[in-house]
């Protein structure tokens, strides 16, 4: 066990900001294309956090045309160029899931300036 620990320790990321559930990010998510490497911002609604350690991930929710995307990013993946906080939020709910159901101004989280 203790070898297995010791090696998900090593695979941890340390660059990653402090965020939290109704907090605004802009994740940059890397994208292999052929034989290019682009990096494109997502940049929507934290509404929900689960896992521990290197199993971590979060949930990342937009409005893009009018139609809601909504994007499960493991926290210590590669894949994830940088993460940038927008807006913190507040919020008393561990997960947001109700937002889904919301549109226009009634959609958006209450928002702290940083």
């Amino acid at each position: 066990m203790k070898q297995i620990e010791d090696l998900e320790k090593e695979q941890l990321r340390k660059d990653l900001p402090e965020f939290n559930v109704g907090d605004t990010l802009r994740v940059f998510v890397k994208t292999i294309e052929m034989d290019k490497v682009r990096v494109h911002p997502f940049e929507g609604t934290v509404i929900a956090k689960k896992g521990r350690g290197i199993n971590e991930s979060f949930t990342v929710r937009k409005t893009s045309y009018g139609e809601g995307v909504e994007r499960v990013f493991p926290l210590h993946s590669p894949g994830i160029e940088k993460i940038e906080v927008v807006n913190k939020g507040k919020v008393r709910r561990a997960k947001l899931y109700y937002l889904r159901k919301r549109t226009g101004k009634r959609a958006k989280v209450d928002v702290e300036a940083l």
